[in-house]
């Protein structure tokens, strides 16, 4: 499986439990404008979460892929 990039902030429920069912223990910066442009679309929420190049969207898109690719979350 390629890597999964979660692109969130500290506080956030969603992006903490995105992080914790990836296990990603790897943080990195990035300006809300370059996310936008890498997405292709205003950000408006987060997590943004990306598996290799391919956008997934946010935490109820990556619940889906995981449980799609048989990979279910723990609760």
């Amino acid at each position: 499986m390629k890597r999964i990039t979660i692109f969130g902030r500290s506080g956030c429920g969603f992006c903490t439990r995105a992080k914790e069912v990836c296990e990603n223990k790897h943080e990195a910066g990035i300006s809300q404008a370059d996310l936008e442009k890498t997405v292709g679309k205003k950000v408006e929420t987060l997590p943004q979460i990306f598996h290799g190049q391919e956008y997934i969207g946010g935490y109820t898109e990556l619940d889906a892929f995981l449980k799609e690719k048989g990979i279910v979350p723990a609760a």
